[in-house]
């Protein structure tokens, strides 16, 4: 009876696939944005203020971030949960593929999220004049929140290691 029960239970970690394979499709529903954008500055580029176009630019920048922190969780959650990835004899393997457990994983989605905080923020100061200040204060805050989060995490993951 417990042989049934591991097995079973190992078998299960099978349901996580059909998830990591929906983020294919959020992906997918991500890079059909992000060229909607381009779309729509293309257009305007030469009428847009320097400003607007930063501001444009660092959207398209936290999309490509946003993406790339999918592919990561896509990959290495399938890898770390569900199965290896056979990747066939001549095709490319990104570098980092069999290499993060699931502490790393976390640690570099926490770097990720930091990273498009300070993107969104820096977004927020660039636009600062039609924001109120308690409404900026927040941002700040809520950025900070995620920073000290993923150094806390850093430090206990570095204490457990030890």
């Amino acid at each position: 009876m417990e042989r049934i029960i591991e097995n079973s239970m190992y078998a299960a970690r099978w349901l996580l696939a059909p998830i990591y394979f929906g983020l294919a499709f959020a992906l997918l529903a991500l890079a059909i944005k992000f060229f909607q954008e381009i779309w729509h500055i293309l257009p305007s580029v030469l009428s847009l203020s320097e400003g607007d176009l930063i501001l444009k630019l660092l959207s398209l920048i936290d999309m490509a971030l946003v993406g790339g922190l999918l592919v990561m969780v896509m990959l290495s959650g399938y890898e770390n949960f569900v199965s290896q990835l056979n990747v066939d004899e001549g095709k490319e393997k990104l570098d980092w593929l069999g290499k993060m457990d699931s502490g790393s994983l976390k640690m570099k989605v926490a770097a990720s999220i930091v990273a498009i905080s300070s993107i969104h923020l820096l977004r927020m100061f660039m636009d600062a004049q039609q924001l109120e200040s308690e409404q900026l204060m927040w941002y700040v805050i809520i950025h900070l929140t995620f920073v000290l989060s993923a150094f806390a995490m850093g430090y206990l993951d570095k204490l457990t290691k030890h």
